[in-house]
């Protein structure tokens, strides 16, 4: 059966983004739960705990930044005709998936935890940047795409729902100071995830090798000198630049990078600031945190709204509320009488709303960034994409969880103490509230100018299309090229030239983010 004639059903969109239960589960355990278990069990100093997450994606994001080009061209590999250049390493890393239960060892050292995380962090990389080009891969329609990212999705809603809530029910059961919960809970979700690796990979498939690519494929390549190396090396990192000229995936990454960080500084901190700001256990912040649940049927709606009205309200409704629960949450820490179950529980799940639309949005965008970038390069570098933007993330996530690390230990928290200072106390409600909403307004104010959506990308997608297919460029509408280029961020004329040539003699007008 040729691609073009499957069909993107619900259960294929199902098996595809069963990946995101690791996805949104596996970082949620660990951006909530692996700071406050090294620093409460393992005996690690805040900056010891934080310093393992930022080395050691920092590390994998110089390997992320190589595995999308890697994979745009592993169809070249004997492994990647016969698996596919994408799904190849879903195959190899679903097995993989179980080194995510060494992470919540107890009674380790440093350089085990480090060597650990490292691990996970590069196999997950190794599985999720090309499964993140799988959309773009296996249909071009904008709405069979949606349904792709809808049920993606909605199984990282479910993912998130089962990271805070099964470490909450084992910690409730074997007590707030057994680390065997955490454990059993890594055990529980590595076996998952190895099971949700291994479907995806299963009912996927890829687009057909163009053209150009299987005259590739018959072209003998030449034996390369190391100057030669060192240049294609170099082209690389120029190529990965050039994905920074297209103004729609730069305004993307900025939304992306600043909501997602934000989101990151307080998942680390409101297990903190739940036991130590306002004194209630950790079993329930894991409770408060499994509020996470509104985020299936939130993602289902979302779907929806995407369609209807476009990723820029979709943020400012995200950015809005989350913004409007932190203010609440402030109030609870400032007015003891407000501080019960129910104001905090309200609090918890229409954050949790907020917190669903802000992750389904940016991954509903993604697929159609390459589409713009088409337009520019005639290419089709869906991975380079896909190793940027996570290049980027665990870059940023990196030095987000660092710093969070270095500022609660200038604040004076002690490890593995049950009471902690004052000032550890104010510093930790400083990160909740004022890191996570500066963060928050810096991706609200990029968010409103974001102009991608169904009307500007089917606009967008048939101009590419003419064009193709050798219509005039001088018969271009007036609305279509004033889509293009603000979409693209280069002037109109200067597009579709010979390939790679807008970006050789840099015609982009490189308009603000």
């Amino acid at each position: 059966m040729s691609i073009s004639s499957k069909k993107i059903t619900i259960p294929v969109s199902i098996g595809y983004g069963m990946t995101d239960i690791m996805g949104g589960g596996a970082f949620t355990v660990i951006g909530a739960w692996l700071l406050f278990f090294y620093t409460t069990f393992v005996g690690l100093s805040p900056v010891e705990a934080a310093s393992i997450v930022a080395i050691a994606r920092i590390v994998d994001a110089i390997v992320s930044l190589f595995m999308g080009s890697f994979t745009d061209h592993f169809y070249k590999n004997y492994f990647g005709k016969k698996f596919g250049r994408r799904r190849f390493f879903l195959l190899i890393g679903a097995p993989l998936m179980l080194v995510y239960s060494l992470l919540w060892l107890n009674g380790m050292s440093y350089g085990f935890y480090l060597s650990v995380y490292l691990a996970f962090e590069i196999i997950a990389a190794m599985v999720l940047i090309p499964w993140e080009t799988l959309p773009s891969e296996m249909t071009k329609d904008f709405n069979s795409r949606t349904k792709l990212s809808t049920c993606r999705m909605f199984l990282s809603a479910s993912g998130t729902f089962l990271a805070t809530f099964i470490p909450g029910l084992l910690i409730g059961y074997f007590g707030e100071h057994n680390a065997n919960a955490y454990l059993i809970n890594g055990v529980i979700f590595a076996v998952l995830f190895m099971v949700c690796v291994f479907i995806s990979w299963k009912v996927t498939w890829e687009r057909e090798l163009t053209p150009d690519m299987l005259a590739q494929l018959e072209t003998k390549t030449p034996n390369t000198t190391f100057s030669q190396k060192v240049c294609a090396f170099a082209r690389l990192f120029k190529e990965y630049g050039s994905t920074l000229k297209i103004r729609a995936f730069r305004k993307h990454l900025a939304i992306y990078l600043l909501s997602f960080t934000g989101k990151d500084v307080y998942n680390t901190v409101f297990v903190f600031f739940c036991v130590y700001c306002l004194n209630v256990s950790s079993s329930l912040a894991g409770s408060l945190l499994s509020m996470s649940i509104v985020g299936l049927p939130v993602t289902l709606i979302a779907g929806i709204g995407i369609i209807k009205f476009g990723p820029s309200r979709l943020y400012v409704f995200a950015y809005s509320l989350m913004l409007l629960c932190l203010g609440g949450f402030f109030a609870v820490y400032q007015i003891p009488a407000l501080n019960t179950v129910a104001t905090l529980v309200i609090l918890a799940g229409l954050y949790q709303v907020g917190r669903c639309v802000l992750e389904f949005t940016p991954w509903n965008v993604f697929p159609f960034i390459p589409d713009i970038d088409e337009m520019v390069s005639r290419q089709r570098r869906e991975g380079l994409f896909a190793a940027v933007m996570t290049f980027s993330r665990k870059t940023t996530v990196a030095i987000a969880t660092f710093i969070v690390g270095l500022l609660l230990q200038n604040g004076g928290f002690v490890k593995g103490s049950q009471v902690q200072p004052p000032e550890a106390i104010h510093m930790i409600a400083m990160l909740m509230f004022i890191g996570t909403a500066g963060l928050l307004l810096l991706a609200l104010w990029q968010a409103v100018t974001f102009n991608l959506n169904k009307k500007t990308h089917k606009i967008f997608v048939e101009e590419v299309e003419r064009l193709k297919a050798g219509g005039a460029k001088n018969a271009v509408t007036t609305d279509t090229r004033r889509i293009v280029e603000d979409l693209t961020g280069y002037d109109y004329d200067t597009l579709w030239t010979e390939k790679g040539a807008v970006q050789q003699t840099g015609t982009s007008r490189m308009t603000s983010a």
